[in-house]
């Protein structure tokens, strides 16, 4: 029995087909699923779902509450005492007396301004905490966000050449027919589509998988390829840096505790006003007397000035920590924007080398359909091709990511 000989050119181009048709669907159903987001919608997500971002309203009224008791006139609320007096319990015979008073707590001298400055720099220290809060979680999400731009650009390319490489394979096979080609021919140019089906599917994973870690801060999210870059900051850092106004935020508040318990080194005096009615017998009329007293309680002694140089280290201590991350940032902004440089040059070439690539390529493939060229030569000018437009996609996509991290060493949130 007679077997007919079948060429796998079919086959091959039945399983392109479906794994393009595949690609193309899930592609279609991500975007249905969810729409693409910007860098800056990303992270506005991202911080809604932080922890500090939804306490940071309580915290600010716990701010507010303390600074608006620094303005009430006594330094505590005030206290209600009512007493009753008695020389024979459960009988109405004998004397009597009922005491009505209030006891005023008094500021110390100097405590209740230093109370309000301290209040006032909690605030601030409040608002400059969650400022360099939010940096910090701009640097992961920008991370995770260059990380999938980078591997949906691998993803394209790879999808690219897997297009190139099937063309190739079936011009091939033409001319295999024809008899202008050899078998070994056509057997290189399928490896060639097997090669780049194989890059497609680790591109896929990589692209998947960052895609994951970056639905870690915002959800279910798709990213479009050729996402914009970021604006380029002016030169220097900023007077203002989240990172260091968060240790002088701290540096503030501790130097006004220390300030305010410099003053608090006693309890605070009390103020007492009280009414008293009283009778010496039964039977007889009630009198009515009026008291005005003073409490002073006696100092503090070490365990105030144990709480005020407590303070004073605490405050050194931030300073100390403010000065240091001045001068990481600097460095950290300078080598940022030496990287910045170097990226834009970087592209600039790349862009100058895939233009040349794809010239040549086109120069090739007229000189291999008519004949003029072989394939080892067209072949090879095809994967020169493909890796100058793949550097050339990575050294865009550094370019921007370069910027990004400019802005992050400047202390400038996504925008």
């Amino acid at each position: 029995m007679q077997r007919t000989r079948k060429s796998h050119t079919p086959r091959l181009g039945i399983a392109a087909v479906a794994l393009g048709w595949a690609l193309a669907g899930s592609a279609a159903l991500a975007q249905q699923a969810a729409p693409p987001l910007t860098l800056k919608a990303l992270f506005e997500r991202a911080w809604e779902r932080q922890p500090e971002a939804q306490s940071a309203a309580l915290r600010r009224e716990s701010a507010q509450a303390a600074r608006s008791g620094a303005n009430a006139w006594t330094a505590e609320p005030a206290a209600l005492e009512l007493s009753r007096k008695s020389d024979r319990p459960g009988s109405n015979q004998g004397s009597r007396e009922y005491e009505v008073g209030v006891a005023l707590p008094l500021w110390l001298p100097g405590e209740r301004t230093r109370k309000q400055a301290l209040g006032d720099a909690e605030i601030q220290a409040l608002e400059s905490r969650r400022l360099a809060a939010q940096l910090q979680l701009a640097g992961t999400v920008r991370e995770a966000w260059w990380a999938l731009q980078r591997a949906q650009a691998e993803l394209g390319l790879a999808q690219d050449r897997l297009q190139s490489a099937q063309q190739l394979a079936a011009d091939v096979a033409r001319r295999f027919k024809a008899g202008d080609m050899s078998r070994a021919d056509q057997t290189q140019a399928e490896g060639a589509v097997a090669q780049a089906e194989a890059l497609v599917a680790e591109a896929t994973g990589a692209r998947d998988a960052a895609q994951a870690a970056l639905a870690v801060w915002g959800g279910a999210v798709v990213q479009a390829d050729g996402a914009e870059p970021e604006a380029l900051p002016a030169a220097g850092l900023p007077a203002e840096h989240p990172a260091v106004a968060d240790w002088q935020g701290q540096a503030e508040v501790a130097r006004r505790a220390a300030d305010l318990a410099a003053v608090q080194t006693r309890a605070n005096p009390e103020l007492t006003v009280a009414a008293t009615r009283a009778r010496e017998q039964s039977g007889e009329r009630y009198a009515q007397s009026f008291t005005l007293g003073v409490r002073i309680p006696l100092g503090g002694g070490e365990r105030a000035h144990a709480k005020e140089a407590a303070a004073r280290a605490d405050a050194l201590d931030a300073e100390a920590r403010a000065r240091v991350e001045q001068d990481r940032l600097a460095a950290d902004v300078a080598a940022a924007a030496a990287r910045v440089k170097a990226a834009q040059a970087q592209r600039a070439a790349m862009e100058r080398h895939a233009a040349l690539a794809r010239d040549t390529r086109g120069f090739v493939d007229k000189a291999f359909r008519l004949g003029e060229a072989d394939w080892p030569t067209r072949l090879r000018v095809e994967l020169d091709a493909v890796q100058a437009e793949r550097q050339l996609a990575r050294a865009r996509i550094d370019a921007a990511a370069a910027i990004s991290t400019l802005r992050q060493a400047m202390g400038l949130l996504p925008q």
